[in-house]
């Protein structure tokens, strides 16, 4: 009678020799095996490095103020002080999608006209007496207003007031990027030639007739400048007739007035008063939001823990983390994200 060997499996650290082993052979002909990064590829909710924070604005002006002592605008080209998210260190970034800073131009400065593939918007914060040129327009820049500045058009900026002027911009650089789709241009003159006089733009566009022969596909908005004090009545207005959502308060969106849309398809905003007393309800979405306080001051919980906010500080929160907010005195928000981006993939949620 014939007895077979019986086989005994080998030991387990021979099978895991035996998968490296393979692993490198494969790794030559630059492949990966799938299901040793599944995991990191296909999260049960979305995954994110972009960690909560406040730029206290006191610290903010200190510390550009000081860069203007340093550095001219010329030198600098744009003097800005980049708001690095310190979940994302060396990146130039304040979400996985966009670039914030803020931006100082001092009395008598002028910062050359250029343009590039990134849209940008400005939120001024302090100053008056500057102003930004798009696009012919040449709109003085005042707290609270909103400027736009979309893909490859020319823009410079100047300072021709007695006081310095700071503002919020906001870019889609790193969206761009990634697509690998970045141009630039500099332009010979310092200064675009305006022929249309400051607030033309919302007076032509916004105002609920249209130029004849307007498109009606643009997928940006025309307006240069949303001006803070021509959008503060209207969330008055809102607070007043009780249109204030429990989460984020008397809320109006920026709206392009061609379609209705974002005033960008890669970036939205909004601009919300949180009434005295309010204390809104949790919300989450997965467009990462960056908020800047045009009034007021409060706290907005991220996450479980608090963030406190006064007047032009600026705070971020990450993709689908809870936040509510808790504003001390009545108190208005600006608020920008990648929202339009998403919703054109299909891939933006939001939730309680």
């Amino acid at each position: 009678m014939s007895v077979e060997a019986v086989v005994e499996p080998g030991p387990k650290h021979n099978v895991q020799a035996s998968r490296q082993a393979y692993y490198d052979k494969i790794s030559k002909y630059h492949m990966t095996p799938l299901w040793e990064v599944l995991k990191d590829l296909v999260t049960p909710e979305p995954k994110t490095q972009v960690q909560p924070t406040v730029w206290k604005f006191a610290d903010v002006k200190r510390l550009i103020l000081e860069a203007g002592e340093v550095i001219s605008a010329e030198e600098a080209e744009r003097r800005v002080l980049v708001l690095e998210n310190p979940g994302l260190p060396g990146k130039s970034r304040i979400t996985n999608a966009l670039f914030a800073g803020v931006q100082l131009i001092m009395p008598g400065e002028i910062a050359d006209v250029h343009r590039h593939v990134s849209s940008a918007i400005r939120f001024v914060l302090e100053g008056e007496g500057a102003y930004t040129a798009v696009e012919g327009e040449k709109s003085m820049m005042k707290h609270g207003d909103f400027i736009i500045t979309a893909n490859w058009a020319p823009h410079d900026h100047g300072n021709p007031g007695k006081q310095p002027v700071m503002w919020l911009d906001v870019l889609d650089m790193p969206t761009i990027n990634h697509f690998e789709t970045s141009f630039g241009e500099h332009f010979d003159e310092k200064m675009q030639k305006t022929n249309h006089e400051d607030g033309d733009s919302f007076e032509r566009f916004a105002s609920g007739v249209l130029p004849d022969g307007m498109p009606v596909t643009q997928n940006r908005t025309p307006v240069i400048n949303y001006p803070y004090a021509k959008m503060r009545p209207i969330l008055e207005r809102l607070k007043k007739t009780g249109d204030i959502d429990k989460r984020h308060g008397a809320r109006m969106r920026y709206a392009n007035p061609i379609n209705g849309g974002p005033v960008l398809p890669t970036m939205g905003a909004h601009l919300a008063l949180l009434p005295k007393g309010f204390k809104g309800e949790p919300y989450r979405s997965t467009d990462a939001t960056i908020f800047a306080c045009a009034e007021g001051h409060g706290t907005t919980i991220i996450d479980g823990k608090p963030y406190e906010w006064g007047v032009n500080d600026v705070f971020v929160v990450p993709s689908w983390k809870r936040y509510q907010h808790n504003p001390a005195e009545e108190s208005v928000l600006f608020s920008i994200s990648d929202r339009p981006a998403q919703q054109a993939l299909g891939i933006w949620r939001e939730g309680n």
